[in-house]
């Protein structure tokens, strides 16, 4: 029986297109790059910053540092501010925790500012554990965060536990460590993406996250 949901952060409780492209641009700009349009940078909004600064822009590991420093200049004072909860996000996870489920946050973002977005919303009370990246870049892999948040929650049976999010990368990172992973489609990841990464189910609205959730205890 399922007993833990591990959620995603960006595209999964929050909207952060704004603050995360903003950002991106601001960093890019810093080189001397003309950055794309907002939405033409979606992409980034999921993967750790180091993985799109280097896979996404071809930049060399110790110049992604440097962007990543760049684009946590303008994110920490303003971007994070640049962003909403999705409408019902708050009921559903009252009615979640209700039910007898250990909520926890497993996120790529830097854990500090994950807790801080997370009390702005009002949202950080019905989480036991928020788990994100470290400040020093040695944890941001997707698994390496829900390894990290599974410690602190004391988990040790894999089978009570379900990753929630939007992403391939909050699919695949669950897969490693035999988690399973429902997929959510009013985030950043297209139902083909979540499908192709091996979610085993997906909901198109925050009420069927939850309904999906319930019925894994009924």
């Amino acid at each position: 029986m399922v007993k833990y949901l591990l959620f995603d952060l960006d595209g999964t409780l929050t909207d952060p297109k704004e603050g995360i492209t903003k950002c991106f641009q601001y960093a890019l700009e810093a080189f001397g790059i003309a950055p794309p349009a907002a939405d033409e940078l979606t992409w980034v909004i999921g993967p750790p910053l180091m993985e799109s600064f280097m896979q996404g822009c071809g930049f060399s590991e110790e110049r992604a540092k440097e962007a990543t420093a760049k684009y946590r200049e303008r994110y920490e004072p303003v971007g994070w501010q640049e962003n909403q909860a999705y409408p019902g996000i708050a009921d559903e996870l009252a009615r979640l925790r209700e039910a007898g489920f250990v909520l926890a946050l497993a996120t790529s973002k830097p854990e500090h500012m994950a807790e801080r977005i997370l009390e702005h919303f009002g949202l950080a009370d019905y989480f036991e554990v928020i788990g994100g990246a470290s400040r020093d870049l040695s944890r941001t892999r997707k698994e390496e965060v829900l390894r990290y948040t599974l410690d602190r929650l004391g988990v040790e049976d894999m089978d009570e536990v379900l990753m929630i999010g939007d992403r391939k990368y909050d699919v695949e990172g669950a897969g490693q460590l035999g988690i399973p992973c429902l997929g959510v489609t009013w985030g950043y990841g297209s139902r083909e993406e979540l499908e192709k990464a091996g979610a085993t189910a997906i909901a198109g609205s925050v009420r069927e996250m939850a309904d999906y959730c319930l019925s894994l205890i009924i």
